[in-house]
């Protein structure tokens, strides 16, 4: 059930395109409908899929839910991970930090805190030690655990109040962590 995002069930690029078609197009859904009244139906439309395909991969709303979580959390793991290649220390941080900013400002499921918050309260619950503790692994000091706890508050403060100005945005994760 917690099979990789690149690995297909048939282990050919082909179904593993077409699962994360399916995920993507959940993110589309939700955004627009909201977790409690999403359709599966509404997603396999969005993806190009039929019903059955989609049951191949998901047999169920709670299935697929679960599926989106991970495709969530691994989208964002590799992005971060994508964005501080080859980086050390100060330029590492900022790189994540200003992964942060655009991930979030393009991220098509924002509005869903408008349309089902207290969803979105649960799910943050189960994210934010996650997001922490990979933003903890690149500060050093002893304010380091307050650093990356102050910095996470800051992009959920932004997650929930969404501002378009990035800048804003960056230059107050900066503060949080202490760059300059």
């Amino acid at each position: 059930m917690n099979e990789p995002l690149a690995a297909g069930r048939g282990g050919d690029g082909e179904d593993s395109s077409t699962r994360t078609r399916i995920l993507a197009a959940t993110a589309e859904v939700l955004g627009r409908s909201g977790q409690t009244k999403l359709s599966l139906s509404e997603v396999a439309l969005q993806a190009g899929v039929s019903r059955p395909t989609l049951y191949r991969w998901f047999s169920s709303k709670q299935e697929l839910l679960d599926g989106f979580g991970r495709y969530e959390r691994d989208m964002f793991d590799s992005g971060i991970s994508a964005a501080t290649a080859g980086l050390r220390g100060t330029e590492k941080l900022d790189a994540a930090l200003r992964f942060i900013v655009a991930y979030q400002q393009s991220y098509s499921g924002v509005r869903l805190i408008d349309i089902e918050p207290e969803v979105v309260i649960v799910q943050l619950e189960q994210v934010i030690p996650l997001m922490r503790a990979r933003l903890l692994r690149l500060l050093t000091g002893p304010n380091a655990a307050v650093k990356a706890a102050t910095a996470i508050r800051v992009a959920v403060s932004h997650y929930i109040v969404r501002s378009d100005d990035d800048d804003d945005f960056l230059a107050q994760l900066r503060h949080a962590v202490g760059i300059k």
